[in-house]
Formats: C-alpha cells, structure tokens, sequence
C-alpha cells in the first residue's frame, strides 16, 4: 500500500514493513521470508512469541539496527547478542536519532485466559506505536482490546488495528475503536496466522466509518 511517500508492506499477522525515502522499518516479523531491505528501526510491541520472535528478527536485522522494545522483550533480545537495543514504557514520548514516536499501553479489557486473568494485563507494559514517518502519525496499536486509549487517540493517518477476536479486538470492536478517533486510513491485521481470518478483516472493512485498506501478505 502506498500512503503518500510512504510505502506499507503487510508481512502477516501483525507484521509490517514501512519503506520511507531514507528509513526501512519494521514492526513484530512473525514467519517471515528473508528480507533484502534490512531495518533502521525494528518495533516490538511485547514479548509473545508471535511477535519477539528472534528466528524473524535475525532475518530483517543488520549490525546498525536500532530494536526498540519494551524491558520484557529485554532478555529474549540480549541472547542475540542485540547492540543497539533501546528500552521503552507505555505512554512515552521518545526520540532516537531522528526518528520521533511515542507509546501507548497494549492491553485487554474483555479477553481472559483464565477467570480474572487476561491474556495481555496492563501492568505488563505491554505497548503499540506512534510512529512519526515523513510528517504522518501511522499507528501500530499491538495486541489489545479497544481501550480508553485507544479511543481517545487524535491525529493519526494511519492505523493498523487487530481484528481476530479472542486475544485481541474483535471486528465489531476494532471497528468501534476507528470510528472513534477516525484515522485517515486503517489496516486489519492479527488474522490467518493463529487465529482469525479474511472474513474477519472484511467484517472490519463493513462496519468501520474510515478508508479501509486490506492488504495482501506481502503487498
């Protein structure tokens, strides 16, 4: 997909590429190919499997590459023997180099593992992205439900939002979030990897009040 200058490649389940005129950056690489284009910056959202995955890291990293991560992520990260690792919390601003973003809490609302017991707590710090790429906020939200957060967020062009359900929003939620704070553009993500499908993205895409772009892995 392309946004203005800015070139969005959907890598499956929360995976993505972003390719700027002098940045390559990724977000959480899960079952990946090898890359040709390898990271300035590599985001990770948590420490799940499924989105610290050091198989997929090795595969998009170079010697420069800066993982920003939250301190959960930290140990799984220095195994790979990681230089440039910078440690971020929910509800931050930062600045590394030249690249600005910021950081929102990641967390459920209504989705359990156990009784009382969430699949992702927020005491876990547990994040998503703001992004600052060529003057455009593109959010990465992670693994979460439709927190106040979420809603409340304004000033953001583009959104990638997990629809699956079960450990993250479903479709009527995600869609809810959108309609909320109303980016210029959103993405499903979270489906057909572990859980979710297409139908899930495209009952998103019916309900949300914004552009709605599905794209194809890889595309």
């Amino acid at each position: 997909m392309i946004f203005e200058n800015i070139e969005i490649r959907w890598l499956g389940h929360d995976g993505f590429e972003i390719l700027t005129e002098n940045k390559v950056i990724y977000i959480d690489p899960f079952k990946i190919q090898e890359q040709d284009n390898k990271a300035d910056y590599l985001f990770i959202t948590h420490e799940h499997f499924d989105h610290c995955s050091p198989e997929d890291i090795k595969k998009v990293i170079k010697p420069e590459t800066i993982i920003i991560a939250p301190a959960e992520c930290q140990s799984t990260l220095l195994r790979l023997k990681i230089k440039n690792l910078f440690i971020v919390e929910p509800e931050k601003k930062y600045k590394v180099n030249d690249l600005e973003f910021m950081t929102i809490p990641a967390y459920n609302i209504n989705k359990f593992r156990a009784p009382g017991i969430f699949y992702h707590p927020k005491d876990d710090d547990k994040v998503g992205y703001i992004i600052n790429v060529g003057g455009k906020n593109i959010l990465h939200c992670g693994d979460t439900d439709a927190t106040k957060e979420i809603k409340t967020l304004k000033n953001i062009d583009i959104a990638m939002v997990p629809v699956s359900g079960k450990y993250v929003m479903t479709p009527e939620e995600a869609a809810e979030a959108v309609n909320s704070f109303k980016p210029k553009v959103a993405i499903p993500m979270h489906y057909n990897e572990i859980v979710g499908s297409v139908s899930d993205a495209e009952k998103f895409k019916n309900l949300a009040r914004v552009p709605v772009e599905i794209i194809k892995k890889g595309g």
